[in-house]
């Protein structure tokens, strides 16, 4: 009997940013390879640092479909929302694509919605609120296209371990490695209960403390600087003009304009991409 075939597609927080090992990042992904038999996974993880939902698309999904993987994990969105280029009509049309591909292929697709970044980051609320909103739209999206598809799908863009500090790492923005083996728990359970993981659940508890307030500091003085910048550079500008259309709409008494905005934005992606399915079936 062969063994199970596991691909991971998305960005750092499946590459494992967070959770360092000698030699890289090891994170939730590989922490739940193992658990999926019990016999040898062969697991692959594709996922890389800053890649949007276009990276996987263009190149991830090609390197997993030749795998021929019996379980894929897509978690992907939050650098887009993180990009003055967003358009949730894209990443909805890009996630449909992935999604089609692997589950057309026979694989079991894996998906998750994640917490906004700029609750994460302690944003003030004029500048945190328009990443809320794309990152709510990324969730709504990444439901409604893993409801067509009948993904298995974890939520966890809004549980209590978001505000639980021991699960995050220094940059507030990656689990710590208690946060990626939560992740790791969760998604053996999900697994298990579909009857698609049959070996022992991953160990929830850490193998190191969780960074303190010393290792947050380095980190913003070296690596968190060039982060900081790099994302400002790209996406400050933008956020700015945001943050003034929020205010402004706060002092009008007319911000829920903003919100049916989004709404609406998310309803005509989804709309798009049913439209663009029943097509090609024709």
């Amino acid at each position: 009997m062969r063994p199970v075939r596991f691909a991971a597609l998305g960005d750092s927080l499946t590459q494992g940013v967070g959770d360092p090992v000698e030699g890289g990042w090891r994170g939730w992904a590989a922490l739940l390879a193992p658990s999926l038999a019990e016999s040898p996974v062969d697991f692959t993880n594709l996922a890389v640092s800053g890649a949007q939902t276009r990276d996987v698309l263009d190149r991830q999904l090609p390197a997993a479909l030749a795998l021929r993987p019996d379980l894929v994990s897509v978690v992907i969105g939050v650098n887009d929302t993180l990009r003055c280029t967003f358009a949730i009509h894209e990443v909805a049309a890009r996630l449909d694509t992935v999604y089609g591909a692997l589950t057309r292929q026979g694989a079991t697709v894996l998906t998750a919605c994640l917490p906004d970044p700029g609750t994460m980051l302690g944003l003030p609320g004029a500048l945190a609120r328009p990443l809320a909103r794309r990152q709510h739209a990324v969730n709504s999206v990444v439901h409604a296209l893993s409801e067509r598809y009948g993904t298995l799908h974890l939520h966890a863009g809004s549980d209590a371990w978001i505000s639980d500090r021991a699960m995050w790492s220094a940059d507030r923005l990656h689990p710590g490695e208690r946060g990626h083996r939560q992740l790791a728990v969760r998604c053996h359970a999900l697994l298990a209960g579909a009857g698609l993981a049959t070996g022992p659940a991953p160990t929830a508890e850490p193998e190191l403390p969780a960074p303190g307030r010393a290792a947050s500091v380095r980190w913003l003085a070296t690596a968190g600087t060039g982060w900081v910048a790099r994302r400002c550079t790209d996406l400050l500008p933008q956020l700015l003009t945001l943050a003034a259309e929020e205010l402004r709409h706060r002092a009008r008494g007319t911000s829920a304009r903003l919100d049916l905005r989004a709404s609406a934005a998310v309803s005509a992606a989804l709309a798009a991409v049913t439209v663009g399915e029943v097509e090609e079936a024709a």
